[in-house]
């Protein structure tokens, strides 16, 4: 691993720097019981060595607002700077959750209105706000299922089924929650066929306590076997769990619970662009029908009258969360709903799969289309044509990508596909944004084609960090640094 060649930066401790002014310590007030230490270990540095220092760390991270971001499946879109500045005003963002509820009325009011809302917007009847992720609603609504089949069965049942194209939280949650997976297999088309649903039906029946399906799924694929599906589970008495990861193809052109589902997440960041990612408080909301709405997790918000509360199911699933910590995604998530209105979610329905449909379109002849015709809001290529030809792999593409300056498609996932690339490009990209992309694949594939794609496998040569040694780093992975290994 070698570092890209920069100006040095004067970031040496000297005694005596220092940017912030501390008045002396009164050494007789001390209520530690210990003797004060003279000194820390802090580096002595200036204000602004500090700011260059965090400053050109920062550079050295890619992000949204760096450039585009065509991560299939995890959905990277814009933030709406409108968003950031709501989320800030300071009867939003001052706030406590342990105030009383008569001095928070407008931030519960907000609440009340999302939970509605996001019922609405996926045709089912109740919202719990309380997951904290997408992962975490996924918890939250297994949980929910597994209470309801306890308290209408005495059991909770025993089988989850899921497709091999799903997210690896979708069995991870099942078997976390106690449940057996069972795999339902995909079809030559990057679908459910019914009949592979049919057979587990027949073989496991009444074992079965719910399906979980991604629609559209994670082939960029709409299933289109999804009512037939839907009822083959209802009719031996499960529940279908829908992950709404990507609700933002569907958003306002079709209701989830019309296609039979009975509980779903959504990540408020995929659909409602609230930010993705940095390891903080999200929300992974969950939608539910009337039959399962008893037992969403608490709290809750209910309005009497004009004044509105936090209430309590008494059949819950337990506590999965302290706080409603993320309240501020919730801010986020109504004002980009509010400000966009019923048809401009449906239009971010629209936008998305005709920007991934353009891109699948002017790259189809170049690069291997796994599935036959048209994707919904992601498409999927793979580096078959390359590799057959020239070595050059799904791997070495997404580091030249790097290298021209854009972050790499997801790589190697679904796990259906040899060599994946899914690519989703949003609603929030402009068409000049998509040309400059596709023009870039494309060069990337003319050069393989022309016998200069040996200089792939170097790349990047221009970032702050050149390629690992995969392989190594997972079997030998350092997890300290020292100046000794840097040099090294």
């Amino acid at each position: 691993m070698e570092n890209k060649e920069v100006p040095l930066l004067n970031e040496e401790s000297v005694p005596g720097n220092c940017w912030v002014d501390f008045e002396a310590f009164d050494e007789d007030i001390n209520n530690t019981g210990k003797q004060v230490r003279k000194s820390i270990g802090l580096p002595e540095l200036s204000e602004p060595q500090v700011v260059r220092h965090f400053t050109n760390l920062s550079k050295q991270n890619y992000s949204i607002d760096a450039g585009f971001y065509p991560l299939g499946s995890c959905t990277m879109k814009y933030n709406p700077r409108l968003n950031e500045k709501v989320a800030r005003l300071p009867g939003f963002a001052s706030i406590h959750p342990l105030q009383p509820e008569s001095t928070v009325q407008w931030a519960l009011e907000l609440m009340y209105v999302l939970q509605d809302t996001l019922a609405k917007i996926t045709g089912l009847t109740a919202t719990s706000l309380v997951p904290s992720a997408g992962a975490h609603g996924e918890y939250a609504g297994i949980s929910v299922i597994k209470k309801a089949h306890l308290d209408k069965e005495g059991t909770p049942r025993k089988i989850i089924l899921t497709p091999d194209s799903a997210h690896g939280t979708n069995p991870a949650t099942a078997a976390g929650s106690g449940y057996d997976i069972k795999v339902i297999k995909s079809n030559h088309e990057g679908i459910i066929d019914s009949s592979a649903v049919k057979e587990l039906v027949d073989l496991y029946k009444q074992d079965i306590a719910a399906v979980m399906i991604t629609n559209p799924n994670t082939c960029g694929k709409f299933e289109k076997n999804i009512l037939e599906i839907s009822k083959m589970v209802h009719d031996i008495g499960a529940y279908f769990y829908c992950d709404g990861a990507n609700l933002n193809a569907i958003v306002g052109k079709i209701k989830p619970a019309d296609f039979g589902v009975d509980v779903m997440h959504s990540n408020l960041h995929k659909t409602f662009s609230t930010p993705h990612g940095w390891g903080g408080p999200g929300c992974g909301a969950i939608m539910v029908n009337e039959k399962l709405a008893p037992y969403l997790p608490n709290p809750y918000v209910t309005k009497e009258g004009e004044k509105y509360l936090l209430a309590n199911n008494k059949k819950w699933i337990g506590k999965i969360n302290d706080f409603h910590g993320q309240f501020w995604m919730f801010v986020r998530a109504l004002a980009y709903i509010m400000a966009n209105g019923k048809d401009g979610l449906r239009q971010v329905a629209e936008d998305s799969v005709l920007s991934a449909n353009y891109i699948l379109h002017h790259l189809k002849n170049d690069f291997h289309v796994p599935y036959p015709g048209a994707c919904m809001h992601e498409c999927l290529l793979t580096d078959k044509i390359q590799k057959d030809g020239s070595g050059i792999t799904t791997l070495d593409i997404a580091k030249a990508l790097i290298e021209y300056w854009y972050h790499p498609m997801t790589m190697y996932f679904p796990l259906t596909v040899t060599a994946a690339m899914l690519i989703e490009p949003t609603e929030t990209e402009s068409k000049t944004t998509l040309d400059q992309f596709i023009k870039t694949m494309l060069n990337i594939s003319t050069d393989i084609k022309n016998g200069d794609g040996e200089k792939f496998k170097t790349y990047p040569l221009t970032t702050p960090r050149r390629r690992v040694d995969e392989v190594k780093a997972a079997r030998t992975p350092i997890l300290t640094w020292n100046e000794t290994q840097e040099e090294k």
